[in-house]
């Protein structure tokens, strides 16, 4: 570790990552992790498929483009003159991949051996954009052959038309791909732009997790950094639309080929409009929350399960963010009315009476246990970290609130978030 290197710790977890600030501004991260073969790189921006309208302190305009342009770029990265970065990879014998998000593009890999050719692989492909007319036209048919497929997916279509239901104007509605008539409008320059945006270091960090010598690793990235001629970049301003508090629609049905109906019921999170540990905390409260109601050891799914309403893909999650969040519950179903009354009533249920303490004392319990049983998992550690730090979040904190946590905040979530004026329900019927 050099004297510029700083470390975060978290004494409960027995972990540590060493971290450095390489101009113009990336945030490189690594995790040493003694007697793990597999070693894991991630090099992520923070722009993701939300983030279509958008102004750069000290430039002219404000910039819209159309929806799927954070996937295009994900899958045209891959690509350069008279190659594929995925063979390339291969030739060394690691896996490559990449995902875009609501709010990230990640790039990735990982290995047993080689892993100083993989990183700067990586390091390379992801700051060498290549864009022709020809490219980008092909890729248009490419990616629109996956946004079909996807519109043939009937878990695809029971998540997004939940999204239409539970948003009238944010942009997390659409899908990430963007739409064929959008994705049609693509152009390289808009590429160029939103590449040059949003691909600086400034708006990116790196994680690096595996048996090697951290400071080598950071040595590397900031060569790698530092050989490119990048200037400084203005500050980034999103714009999203006005979200109403209200849901935009209450039922939203549509008819596949599925041997039995798939049924989502979201509720809408009024509660937005900040990031860091607020809302970790938040994000925290709500797991604890959906855990003692909605788990395998619940009462409720247990209830559920007996009388033949849901079955093992049943399940219950939180997704929050500054601009929009939402709970989704909900599996495969005999019977959707019957099972969207019966999960209203055990909500209810669970409002009259109160959490009681012991089930947030075993829920909080177990959450500890799967969080340091996670830390065995490379890539939960690596995605996770690199998706917090972007909403201004320490992952090493986890623990720490968790343990701080009241019953009285469990309730008080419950009292907000799971109530009857801000749900929608999505439900995906045999044809």
């Amino acid at each position: 570790m050099t004297v510029q290197d700083m470390r975060r710790e978290n004494p409960l977890l027995r972990e540590k990552v060493l971290y450095r600030k390489i101009e113009p501004g990336l945030t490189a991260f690594v995790q040493p992790k003694r007697g793990f073969k597999k070693k894991y790189a991630v090099l992520a921006t923070n722009f993701g498929s939300i983030d279509s309208e958008f102004a750069v302190q000290g430039e002219e305009g404000r910039v819209k483009v159309p929806d799927g342009v954070a996937h295009f770029l994900e899958h045209k990265l891959f690509e350069y003159e008279g190659g594929s970065v995925t063979d390339d990879f291969s030739r060394l014998g690691a896996s490559s991949n990449a995902f875009t998000n609501f709010n990230t593009t990640a790039y990735l890999f990982s290995c047993t051996d080689n892993f100083r050719e993989g990183l700067e692989l990586l390091l390379d492909f992801v700051q060498d954009p290549y864009f022709t007319q020809e490219t980008v036209e092909r890729e248009k048919g490419i990616i629109g052959q996956e946004i079909r497929m996807y519109e043939d997916n009937p878990q695809w279509r029971l998540f997004f038309n939940l999204l239409n239901g539970l948003y009238r104007e944010h942009p997390v509605k659409i899908d990430i791909a963007g739409t064929v008539e959008s994705i049609g409008q693509i152009t390289p320059e808009i590429l160029h732009q939103c590449y040059r945006t949003f691909y600086h270091p400034s708006n990116m960090a790196f994680f690096a997790v595996g048996d090697f010598n951290a400071g080598e690793v950071l040595e590397q990235v900031e060569a790698n950094i530092k050989k490119r001629d990048y200037q400084t970049l203005g500050d980034i301003r999103r714009y999203y639309p006005e979200e109403p508090q209200a849901i935009h629609q209450k039922r939203v049905a549509e008819k596949m080929v599925v041997s039995q109906p798939l049924f989502y019921l979201g509720f809408k999170d009024g509660d937005r409009g900040y990031n860091g540990e607020r809302l970790f905390r938040k994000d925290i409260v709500t797991e604890v929350l959906l855990d003692i109601i909605f788990s395998s050891s619940s009462k409720l799914y247990n209830g559920l399960y007996e009388e033949g309403l849901i079955d093992d893909s049943f399940s219950a999650s939180f997704s929050g963010h500054q601009d929009y969040g939402h709970v989704i519950v909900g599996g495969e179903t005999r019977d959707p009315d019957a099972l969207y009354g019966r999960i209203l009533e055990g909500i209810r249920d669970f409002r009259d009476r109160g959490i009681g303490a012991e089930d947030f004392e075993r829920q909080r319990k177990k959450l500890t246990g799967q969080f340091l049983r996670d830390f065995n998992s490379l890539e939960f550690i690596a995605n996770n970290y690199l998706a917090y730090y972007f909403r201004h979040i320490d992952m090493f904190k986890y623990i720490e609130i968790l343990e701080k946590l009241q019953v009285e905040d469990v309730q008080e979530r419950l009292e907000g978030l799971l109530r009857e004026d801000n749900n929608a329900v999505s439900v995906v019927e045999p044809a």
